[in-house]
């Protein structure tokens, strides 16, 4: 599975809805995805990808990475995954 397909479907679970209604344009509030549910996002992710994520939960504006959408979010995880190999 690809890291788009992936954090989609970490995305669309913390979110509790369908898969096909996380595109990569949408952002996670726009998903209905609360602060407590973004860091459970991460922490999904980092699981997922075996990867460490720099994100501050109390200050989320000041971590490298970005949870700006959906697509910003793979791109910040392909280049992590880079970072970490």
């Amino acid at each position: 599975m690809n890291t788009a397909a992936k954090v989609t479907e970490i995305i669309a679970e913390q979110a509790m809805i369908d898969v096909s209604d996380v595109t990569l344009d949408s952002t996670l509030e726009s998903l209905g995805i609360d602060s407590m549910g973004v860091v459970e996002s991460i922490f999904a992710i980092e699981e997922a990808f075996d990867i460490s994520v720099p994100f501050n939960a109390n200050d989320p504006s000041d971590s490298d990475f970005d949870i700006s959408s959906v697509a910003s979010i793979v791109a910040a995880v392909d280049k992590l995954k880079a970072e970490q190999a």
